[in-house]
C-alpha cells in the first residue's frame, strides 16, 4: 500500500483516484497490498472495482486486520470473471485471455480504446498460439522478459526453483521473448516494454540489447522500454 501510493505520487496520481483493478493471479509479488487498499477505500466510502477471476477470487485472503477486529470484515464487491471473457470499465474494452503459468487460473490482458490497443502479459512459460493471437495489432505491449538462462542455472535459487522458473508453466526467458519478437511480434507495434526481470538471474542491458537485436533482424523499430522492479514507468499516452 505504501509503495502503491508512493508510485502513484510520483506521476501525479492518489489511491483514492484509482477506478479499478485487474489482477493477473493470486502470487505475492501481483496482489501484494490489495487487500488493504480494497479495506481502506471501503473506509473512504470509495468502494473500489477490483477484477478477478472467478477461480482466483477464493484464494486472496481479504481480512487483512482479521488479528485485530472482533468480528470478520464482510468479503468486498468483487467483479469475478471468467478466463477468456471481456467486459467494458468507462471507455476501455478488456478481454482476458488465458496465461500458462503455476497458478490456479492466471491471465493475461488486452486493452481497446479509442482506436488503441494495449497487451499485458507477464508470467508465462511459453508463448503458445493461443496468445499470439491476442497479441496481434497491439500498439502497445508490455511482455515479459524474465531470466537470462545462463544466469539462471548460476544463480543462488534451488534446483526446484530454477526448474519451476524454466517449466513450461513458469517465466518467459529473455531468448524466448526474443524468439517471439523476431519471428511473431505484431509489425504495427509502436512501444514495446520489457517487464518483470527477475532481480538475481538477469540484468536490463541483457534485455535490451537481446531485444534490439530481434527487433532490427525483423526490420522493427518500436520505441523499446525496459521496466525496473523498483520505479514505476513513465506514462504513456497516445
Amino acid at each position: 500500500m505504501r509503495e502503491l501510493t508512493r508510485r502513484l505520487a510520483e506521476i501525479g496520481e492518489k489511491p483514492e483516484d484509482l477506478d479499478a483493478v485487474l489482477i493477473t493471479h493470486e502470487h505475492s509479488d501481483h496482489i501484494s497490498g490489495l487487500p488493504r487498499l480494497v479495506r481502506w477505500r471501503e473506509r473512504k466510502k470509495k468502494p473500489l472495482a477490483v477484477f478477478v477471476s472467478r477461480l482466483t477470487k477464493p484464494l486472496i485472503d481479504w481480512d487483512v486486520e482479521a488479528s485485530k477486529a472482533t468480528t470478520p470484515s464482510p468479503p468486498p464487491c468483487i467483479e469475478e470473471f471468467q478466463a477468456g471473457s471481456g467486459w467494458t470499465i468507462g471507455n476501455i474494452v478488456v478481454q482476458s485471455f488465458t496465461i500458462p503459468h503455476d497458478a490456479v487460473d492466471p491471465v493475461g490482458f488486452c486493452f481497446h480504446a479509442e482506436g488503441v490497443k494495449v497487451g499485458v502479459a507477464t508470467d508465462l512459460g511459453y508463448m503458445p498460439e493461443s496468445i499470439k493471437v491476442h497479441l496481434r495489432r497491439v500498439q502497445m505491449l508490455l511482455l515479459e522478459s524474465n531470466h537470462d538462462l545462463e544466469m539462471l542455472k548460476v544463480g543462488p535459487y534451488p534446483w526446484s526453483v530454477k526448474q519451476r522458473v524454466m517449466g513450461r508453466n513458469g517465466h518467459l526467458s529473455n531468448s524466448h521473448t526474443c524468439d517471439y519478437l523476431e519471428a511473431d511480434l505484431d509489425s504495427g507495434v509502436q512501444t514495446l516494454i520489457l517487464g518483470h526481470l527477475s532481480e538475481h538471474n538477469n540484468h536490463p542491458e541483457i534485455v535490451r540489447m537481446g531485444a534490439a537485436q530481434s527487433l532490427e533482424a525483423r526490420g522493427l523499430s518500436p520505441r523499446l522500454v525496459i521496466a525496473e522492479q523498483k520505479r514505476q514507468t513513465e506514462v504513456f499516452a497516445y
